[in-house]
């Protein structure tokens, strides 16, 4: 039997149901710049110390004094970035969780695994690009290493015995790609982050570690490490003194890792915009480029389609990378 439902019954059903719908767009058309309106998580996917930990917590300072709203920072290292990517990939999409993460998760794991419990490019809105930084190679200051000439025959001379650490994807790269280029054999040692990695450098448990420059920079200049070659093309101004990978006999090496933000898939796109605009106002700053010049990074903002096309060329160059130097999926 068909239900007959009286006619003006009928309209303020559709009415209301058609208000429904529409309430979340009207509510982010009339008004994105009263987003945020109230505290947002940011999940960085590496321990505290981490020179993403340090940029994220710079971030963060920044969205507050912008907005007025206090930025959580919650660390969940481990398992490559998996655990807080995943994370953030099925947090509620509204602008309220964002991830800010590295070439790590967004391009090299998708060479380094079979498998991830994430899509990159599918379960993310970029937001801005944040800093590019160069890596730096370290060995204890008791080492007897102090070239990368030296470091490789030393190598060669241990027969495979000799280990280095890793804390994330782009360290662990960047060493078998200095292994490849040089014919050094080396046992790898992952960490979950870097701070760990370059403690038990220190603690002579690891022989050396390419490292980001931000956490292994006052232990250099403290003299509990000794830097011996940076990764990127050109010397870095806060180590003036340390030859480039290249310009210690390796001819063509050149490594540059990234931190960028990002919100789940299906955030909406004002809220997306808005949050971009509040990071590049922050990075383009006298006081940003004070910051990144202390910690050996450089200023890199962008808009989301920007981020989305560095992404995916990210991924097939870390690709390529990751090929040349002989690394198996896992």
């Amino acid at each position: 039997m068909i239900q007959r439902f009286p006619r003006r019954r009928m309209l303020a059903m559709l009415s209301g149901l058609a208000a429904a719908c529409a309430a979340p767009q009207l509510v982010w058309a009339a008004g994105p710049n009263e987003y945020p309106d109230k505290p947002i998580r940011v999940v960085v996917p590496f321990p505290a110390g981490s020179g993403t930990d340090n940029t994220a917590r710079y971030i963060a300072q920044t969205i507050t004094a912008q907005t007025g709203q206090s930025v959580v920072v919650e660390n969940r290292p481990g398992a490559n970035g998996f655990i807080a990517a995943t994370a953030v990939a099925r947090a509620p999409a509204d602008g309220y969780t964002m991830l800010i993460t590295t070439n790590t998760t967004h391009a090299a794991n998708a060479s380094l695994f079979r498998k991830l419990p994430y899509d990159p490019i599918k379960d993310y809105a970029p937001v801005s690009l944040i800093a590019k930084s160069g890596l730096v190679l370290v060995v204890p200051s008791d080492s007897p290493v102090q070239k990368v000439a030296e470091l490789t025959t030393l190598a060669k001379n241990r027969q495979g015995k000799m280990t280095f650490a890793s804390g994330s994807s782009s360290t662990r790269v960047a060493s078998e790609l200095y292994k490849m280029m040089s014919g050094t054999p080396a046992l790898h040692v992952p960490y979950k982050g870097v701070p760990q990695a370059l403690t038990d450098l220190m603690g002579h448990q690891v022989e050396f570690m390419i490292s980001d420059i931000n956490p292994a920079l006052p232990l250099i200049q403290n003299g509990k490490l000794r830097a011996v070659a940076v990764t990127t093309s050109r010397r870095n101004p806060l180590l003036g003194n340390v030859p480039t990978m290249a310009e210690s006999g390796l001819p063509g090496y050149e490594m540059t890792a990234w931190v960028a933000a990002f919100f789940p898939a299906t955030t909406p796109k004002p809220v997306v915009a808005r949050m971009s605009q509040l990071i590049r106002q922050a990075l383009t700053s006298p006081a940003a480029t004070e910051h990144f010049s202390q910690t050996g990074g450089q200023p890199s903002p962008s808009t989301p389609e920007e981020l989305a096309a560095f992404v995916r060329g990210e991924t097939a160059k870390w690709a390529e990378v990751i090929k040349a130097a002989g690394i198996q999926p896992e």
